[in-house]
């Protein structure tokens, strides 16, 4: 009886997962993301740059009363959804949030003909702001929205109020350790691209071997653009925005912040961009987060550490509560 219990839950395991394989396989979404939906309602804002006219996707959450409003900003393989969770917190808080999809990402426009450069988005994430009559926000980034968000606090000092950094890569500059790699080189590893080989780098890199519905969830908008009529589009924007990683430093200007600085570190994490050509003879270990977070800290005059024990790149997917807890100190704190 045993037997036959256990070979009628496998089957059944085993047609959920033919199931949810075969749904993966028949995802497909054109460069703008036009049949992906979020869980907010997107508006979009108008930019003309570099000759071109351009849309940037974004949503807007207007804040309770005189509560202030935070501004997420999105890593490279995301997107303004994987902020739901948090902007969600945020508002059962008072707090308004504003969420930009940035020019090149998510289900803003992707131009190929475009000089992408942190200042730039930083430009247009000004302007957004602006035309809602935003002047002043919290300026919260993750991974590479940390090196954006820390370029606006840079340029905008008297609109950002606090600055947040959650895992934010550009920890270290990535040119002092590693050869330079022109587009071309990441256009080809784009096009290399399978959702079998996306979901092995994230279930390994951000989740330490671990994966459920919520992780899988967040790769299908890069699994859908893969097998998606705009493949060549988005990977050749996908390799352009590389450069703004490897060529426009931020970690030389930390210095100079004037806001209060606080960074929320998951320390297990080891992103290190560039680490499989580093330059001959480097033998320093890129991504150390359980480090970084530290000597970053050191750097600016008014910082404040959060490290989270064992927690990976993305601390506010993998174990949102753990997340809320440092999280609502780093926003009550000066």
């Amino acid at each position: 009886m045993y037997k036959i219990w256990l070979l009628s839950l496998c089957l059944i395991f085993s047609a959920v997962n033919s199931h949810a394989q075969q749904a993966t396989e028949q995802l497909s979404y054109d460069a703008q993301l036009t049949d992906y939906n979020y869980d907010f309602d997107i508006s979009y804002f108008d930019v003309a740059s570099q000759g071109l006219a351009l849309k940037m996707a974004y949503i807007y959450l207007p804040a309770k009363g005189d509560k202030p409003i935070v501004t997420l900003m999105h890593g490279k393989n995301f997107n303004a959804h994987y902020w739901t969770t948090t902007a969600n917190h945020l508002q059962k808080l008072g707090y308004g949030v504003l969420i930009p999809d940035q020019i090149g990402f998510g289900k803003s426009s992707k131009p190929t003909n475009y000089q992408y450069s942190f200042a730039a988005l930083a430009h247009h994430t000004h302007a957004l702001m602006a035309s809602l009559k935003i002047e002043k926000s919290i300026v919260l980034g993750h991974s590479m929205g940390g090196m954006l968000a820390s370029r606006f606090a840079l340029m905008y000092p008297s609109v950002t109020t606090k600055l947040i950094l959650l895992n934010p890569i550009g920890l270290e500059n990535y040119l002092d350790y590693v050869d330079y790699k022109d587009t071309d080189f990441f256009y080809k590893s784009e096009l290399a691209k399978t959702p079998a080989g996306v979901k092995k780098y994230q279930q390994k890199n951000y989740y330490d071997g671990n994966w459920n519905s919520q992780f899988e969830a967040l790769t299908h908008f890069i699994t859908g653009q893969i097998q998606g009529p705009d493949k060549e589009q988005v990977a050749w924007v996908n390799a352009k925005t590389y450069d703004m990683i490897f060529t426009q430093p931020v970690i030389t200007e930390f210095s100079n912040f004037t806001m209060p600085v606080k960074l929320i570190i998951g320390t297990r994490d080891r992103t290190g961009p560039g680490r499989n050509w580093k330059k001959q003879g480097v033998d320093y270990e890129l991504g150390r987060y359980d480090k970084l977070g530290k000597s970053a800290a050191a750097l600016i005059p008014n910082a404040q550490l959060f490290e989270l024990e064992n927690l990976g790149h993305l601390p506010h997917i993998e174990d949102f509560e753990r997340f809320k807890a440092v999280f609502s100190k780093a926003l009550e704190t000066k």
